[in-house]
């Protein structure tokens, strides 16, 4: 998928994990990061999927074996 970032928005990609979104229009910076994201958003139970700097996903417990 390829996203075109609106103007005065740039994006770097400093190495193949990591995006770098910067812009003076704080409201449009926030926007397209909120696009990127929903690409794939960060899912429970494994933990993956693209999520902001410093963010937390709160992890969920598997099925659990042997339980009925």
């Amino acid at each position: 998928m390829v996203l075109e970032a609106p103007q005065g928005v740039t994006v770097t990609v400093p190495d193949p994990t990591h995006v770098i979104v910067n812009g003076a229009d704080k409201q449009a910076v926030g926007q397209f990061a909120a696009e990127i994201r929903k690409v794939r958003p960060p899912e429970p139970y494994k933990g993956k999927g693209i999520r902001y700097e410093g963010e937390v996903v709160r992890r969920k417990a598997g099925k659990a074996f042997g339980s009925k």
